[in-house]
Order: structure tokens, then C-alpha cells, then sequence
């Protein structure tokens, strides 16, 4: 009986003490990084530039699990088409801090205008977001409708996401739930990593850069936290708010998206019966990466039928 106690002892023990033992965010881990860091309230955040020195100015949100290189090629085509792109970390990923508590809108919202603030961006903006990052952006727009000039959406969260058992007990549940992301998510975000891997991807080293975002503390937790925030919210209201405002909204989606429901397309075009909507063939939900080429495609086709 001692020795079963024991095991279940050191069942449980294990995945506290990998994510323990998991390296810190810090000016180490930053040696490498490209682009710059801004001192915000909530810590250290990670950004970096792409194009000219002036011209209209593209912000890019990116989503929950895959950090700011997500937009690389994305962001050196805006560039090439004459936009001052800025690309930064979440809060948890990538090279910014790993603040903890609740990540809700005011937590994403307050982060992204503090560094617009901070990079002296005074001038409406195109705004894109990326999955969970369209979430953000489109709260971000909804509360500041003067400051977003255009809202570009790849795969959008915020009408609701595709139901799996597993997680969502995990995002409901306190202290159990905690315990199982840190002992479940790590070998299932590996899966879908490996699962792509055979697909072709526009930015180089993608799978790689996702697979270090588990080396580092609190990038775990940070997702958990994102789930239970922002991503447990439907967005309904704030899309609404979007279409009275007159702000233009593209939305992408990838025709076999497995993370949003193909609902979400007659969502947001009942709550904004003037979005744009394009529907890329065989994507999955990995749009920036998987279909750069076509993304940037009919976000040109999408300005160039606005002039």
C-alpha cells in the first residue's frame, strides 16, 4: 500500500518538477532575440519592425500557442507593399515576460496600448490578429474604434471554439485542471507540432520555434490562463460595436480548420453583415504560416478594391 502511495506520490510530483526545473525568460534567454524590448506594466515585451521608416502602420496579433515569428513572412510582404509593420510577443510566449494571474482583454488590450504607446504609434493602424490574436484585436478595435484603420482577421477566435472533452474540464477546473495542462499539454501541443511537420510552411523553422516555446517557464500556465481569459469569451457585442463604427474587416479561414467551428463564419457575418469574407481551400488552421502566399494575396486583392 506504501509503495502504491508512493507512485501516485511521484505521478503527480513529476510535472510540477519539469516545469520547475523548465529555464527562465530572462536576459539570458534574450541574447539572441532580433528586434527590441519595451519596460511595460506587466513586464518585459519583445517587438520587432518590418519596412519603411514611415508609411502606414500594420500591427499583428498573433494567437495562443505560436509566438510573434509566426508573422515573419507575412510581415516582410506588408513591408514590401510600403507598410511599417510591427510584429510583439504576448504576455507568456515567445521572448516577452511571463506575468501571472487572469488573461483577459484588459490584460492583452493594456499590454498592446501601452506599446503603441511606447513605439510612438499616434495614428490609426491595420490591425491584424491571428486566432486567438483576432480575439484581442477585435476587442482592441471594438474599444478604440479611431485608433484601427482597417482589421485584417485570420482565423478568428471569439465565436466560440471547437468542443473537446479533455480541455475544456482542464479550463473549468481549478487545481485539478492546473495539474493535468502541466502533465497533458506539453505531449499534446508535441503531436500537433509533429502533425504538421509534412506540411509546407512559409516560415522558416516554424515547428522549431514552436517546440522551444515548452522550454521556458510559465509558458504552460500561460496558455491555461488564455483559456480560461479572453478565448472563454464570445465576442458577439464587440463585433457588433466593429460594424457601427464603419471600420472595413477582412476575415480569413482556413477551409479545414480544426481549432474554430466552421460556424464561426455565419457568426461574425450575422454580427457584421459587412465583413469580407475569404475561405482559403485545404488550409488548416495554421494560415500565416501554411498559406502566407495566399493570405497576402487577398489582403492586396482586399486594399486594392478599397482605393
Amino acid at each position: 500500500m506504501m509503495w502504491l502511495g508512493l507512485i501516485l506520490l511521484a505521478i503527480i510530483a513529476i510535472p510540477i518538477l519539469i516545469e520547475r526545473y523548465r529555464s527562465p525568460m530572462n536576459d539570458v534567454a534574450r541574447g539572441s532575440a532580433p528586434g527590441q524590448f519595451a519596460e511595460l506594466s506587466r513586464g518585459v515585451t519583445h517587438f520587432e519592425w518590418f519596412g519603411p521608416t514611415s508609411g502606414p502602420v500594420a500591427v499583428c496579433v498573433h494567437g495562443l500557442t505560436t509566438p510573434s515569428f509566426v508573422w515573419r513572412s507575412i510581415a516582410k510582404a506588408l513591408a514590401l507593399m510600403g507598410f511599417r509593420t510591427l510584429v510583439y510577443d504576448l504576455y507568456g510566449r515567445g521572448y516577452s515576460d511571463r506575468p501571472s494571474g487572469v488573461q483577459d482583454r484588459e490584460f492583452f488590450l493594456t499590454q498592446l496600448d501601452e506599446l503603441l504607446e511606447h513605439t510612438a504609434v499616434t495614428e490609426p493602424v491595420m490591425l491584424l490578429g491571428y486566432s486567438m490574436g483576432g480575439s484581442i484585436a477585435a476587442c482592441f478595435a471594438a474599444s478604440n474604434p479611431d485608433r484601427v484603420d482597417r482589421l485584417v482577421l485570420l482565423a478568428p477566435a471569439g465565436m466560440g471554439l471547437v468542443p473537446h472533452t479533455l480541455t475544456d474540464f482542464i479550463a473549468k477546473t481549478p487545481v485539478i485542471g492546473d495539474w493535468l495542462m502541466l502533465a497533458v499539454f506539453p505531449t499534446k501541443f508535441r503531436r500537433g507540432i509533429k502533425a504538421e511537420q509534412k506540411l509546407f510552411s512559409n516560415v522558416p523553422a516554424v515547428h522549431e520555434g514552436q517546440y522551444d516555446q515548452l522550454e521556458y517557464k510559465h509558458y504552460v500556465a500561460a496558455v491555461l490562463a488564455s483559456r480560461r481569459g479572453i478565448l472563454n469569451e464570445v465576442l458577439q457585442d464587440e463585433h457588433r460595436a466593429i460594424h457601427a463604427s464603419g471600420i472595413p474587416v477582412l476575415a480569413i479561414w482556413g477551409e479545414n480548420d480544426q481549432v474554430i467551428p466552421q460556424s464561426a463564419i455565419g457568426s461574425l457575418a450575422e454580427w457584421n453583415r459587412a465583413a469580407e469574407h475569404d475561405v482559403i481551400s485545404g488550409a488548416g488552421h495554421g494560415l500565416p504560416y501554411t498559406h502566407a502566399t495566399e493570405v497576402i494575396e487577398k489582403i492586396r486583392d482586399h486594399l486594392l478594391a478599397a482605393t
